[in-house]
């Protein structure tokens, strides 16, 4: 069955009342760049879900922080909804499918897959022992903005609340990942990597 209402049936009259995710999670990284935008997913996944009534839902994981915003405001509100976790899926070159690649030129979809690449290999310094996730962070941004990327962010961060993590913590094997926002000519692109 799918249920696919129109604006008129979800917003007879105008949507007052509203979810406003807390700003050490709604206001860091994507929520900085878009201010308010996650209080408009928070309102719209818990009317939606008002409506429906699921049992589950699956996110994906290539909107991390919108996964854990969501999966967090459920048990919050305590709601019977169990919020799974669906693995990014990608191209053959790596590149995370979305609706926004169709807008990428010929040559910008070439570059792309340069995002994840660099997420990859920041993996694999972190797995050799460089622990300076900001340092790391920083030589992949100045990458990305030579080859002519403009760079929203890219930063590590901790999985279980989106933090920065200590020095200590990344020494002693805390699950991290590693986020990225930037745009390729008009198109802006996000991707992340658990590490």
């Amino acid at each position: 069955m799918l249920f696919a209402p129109d604006e008129r049936e979800l917003y007879p009259e105008p949507q007052n009342y509203r979810v406003q995710p807390p700003q050490e999670l709604g206001d860091i990284l994507e929520g900085e760049c878009r201010p308010g935008f996650f209080g408009g997913v928070s309102t719209v996944v818990l009317k939606l879900f008002s409506c429906v009534q699921p049992r589950v839902a699956v996110f994906g994981k290539k909107d991390y922080q919108q996964l854990m915003v969501i999966r967090n405001m459920c048990r919050q509100f305590q709601l019977p909804v169990d919020i799974l976790a669906h693995e990014t899926v990608r191209a053959e070159d790596g590149l995370a499918l979305s609706s926004r690649n169709v807008y990428l030129q010929p040559t910008e979809r070439k570059e792309a897959p340069q995002l994840y690449a660099m997420l990859r290999a920041m993996q694999s310094k972190l797995q050799s022992g460089v622990f300076d996730v900001d340092q790391l962070a920083a030589e992949v941004a100045t990458t990305l903005s030579l080859r002519g990327w403009e760079v929203d962010y890219i930063a590590v961060r901790r999985r279980r609340d989106l933090h920065k993590p200590t020095f200590a913590e990344v020494a002693a094997g805390e699950p991290l990942v590693a986020l990225a926002a930037a745009k390729l000519g008009a198109t802006r692109l996000i991707d992340n990597l658990e590490l």
